[in-house]
């Protein structure tokens, strides 16, 4: 098959089969009671299925494997991204404790990285071992966090994983390319339930993604040249989760309170204040995002000295909007936005419970598996 039919192949058919899939997660997490309820600093309006990750996890196995990446050493990144999302999956329904998802998630490094698929960049094995166990780490839990509005990390995700794509087609490696592809059709099938608020990825498929992006980010990323330009141009491909995650955690020690508490002082918040809706706050976070991944796919191509300069205008780009993002004008706004939040929740229709009366069920099903068009969004 010409690798053109392929690549086209691989996204379609991993944006059909999540589009297909996701009403059958939808029903599957109403009949187990699997739903995200709406909590504390929660702002959604009913009780919404989580189960998500399970339509992602099988549109982009299924795409990748039938398309070029279970012929290779790929494979081993598809498993073990595999394992995060049950390992998500898992948490999303029993609450792991924090020590047992970050031993999860570095052994899924290590192996990664002795796989041949983690940095080599550093000159020493120990070294290069420690930066894959950061990064994945990282990365991971960035696109976690960044699961905070319907849409934000389906769409990162997607145009971090084209521009994943980019670079690997410039370096031929069309296997790879496949599966980024995958990723991003498989993100592309989620959104249009996901948009309208009647499904969630959960922390399964959001820790998926993270793992996909920081896997294929490492090894498309241009190895040759400056140590450390391929690390660089992964920065690049993951920045705007990178951004938010640096946003939150100086927001945060500022005011004082813990990095992992909940809130809406995220990227996604604070551009909701502007823009409005969360599919406007997903076309912005897209724009951003793929004006980046286009930097470093044409610096790749340039050389390494291009990639070194356009990460070094980013990092500098990124600090600035940290500040500027973190001042009264953008940080004021998003308080008042969960004040009002707030006050909404109060008077909406209480979460429906699986367990209550069988027309409730019926009721919930049809409303959140019917074609996408309308939704409650998520906060």
């Amino acid at each position: 098959m010409p690798p053109e039919i392929a690549l086209t192949a691989a996204f379609a058919t991993a944006a059909l089969l999540t589009f297909a899939l996701t009403p059958a997660a939808i029903r599957l997490a109403v009949r187990t009671g699997f739903l995200d309820r709406p909590l504390g600093y929660k702002g959604h309006a009913r009780a919404t299925p989580y189960l998500g990750g399970c339509a992602l996890a099988a549109g982009i196995a299924i795409a990748a494997l039938v398309f070029g990446a279970g012929t290779s050493t790929y494979a081993v990144l598809l498993a073990c991204a595999l394992g995060l999302w049950a390992m998500g999956t898992i948490d999303d329904r029993h609450n792991l404790s924090p020590q047992l998802r970050v031993l999860v998630e570095v052994a899924v490094a290590l192996v990664l990285w002795s796989a041949g698929l983690g940095w080599d960049v550093l000159g020493s094995a120990p070294a290069d071992a420690a930066l894959t166990v950061l990064w994945v780490l990282g990365i991971v839990n960035a696109f976690n966090l960044m699961d905070n509005m319907n849409g934000a990390a389906a769409t990162t995700a997607a145009t971090s994983a084209l521009g994943a794509a980019g670079l690997a087609l410039v370096g031929g490696e069309t296997g790879l390319a496949a599966l980024c592809l995958a990723i991003a059709g498989a993100c592309a099938g989620f959104l249009p339930y996901n948009l309208t608020g009647r499904i969630f990825m959960g922390d399964g498929g959001s820790m998926l993604l993270g793992t996909l992006v920081a896997g294929t980010a490492m090894v498309a990323a241009p190895s040759t040249g400056l140590e450390l330009t391929a690390v660089v141009a992964a920065a690049l491909i993951a920045g705007l989760a990178i951004l938010d995650t640096t946003l939150v955690s100086v927001s945060r020690r500022r005011a004082g309170r813990p990095l992992l508490s909940g809130g809406r002082d995220h990227l996604t918040h604070r551009l909701a204040t502007r823009l409005g809706s969360p599919g406007r706050v997903a076309l912005a976070l897209a724009g951003g995002q793929a004006v980046l991944c286009a930097v470093a796919v044409a610096c790749a191509e340039a050389g390494p000295e291009w990639v070194v300069g356009a990460g070094g205008l980013a990092a500098c780009l990124g600090i600035w909007a940290v500040f500027v993002l973190d001042s009264p004008a953008w940080s004021g706004s998003t308080k008042n936005l969960a004040c009002r939040s707030s006050a909404i929740n109060e008077t909406r229709t209480p979460a429906l419970a699986v367990s209550g009366p069988e027309q409730n069920h019926r009721d919930l099903v049809a409303g959140l598996t019917s074609p996408p068009g309308g939704g409650i969004p998520r906060a």
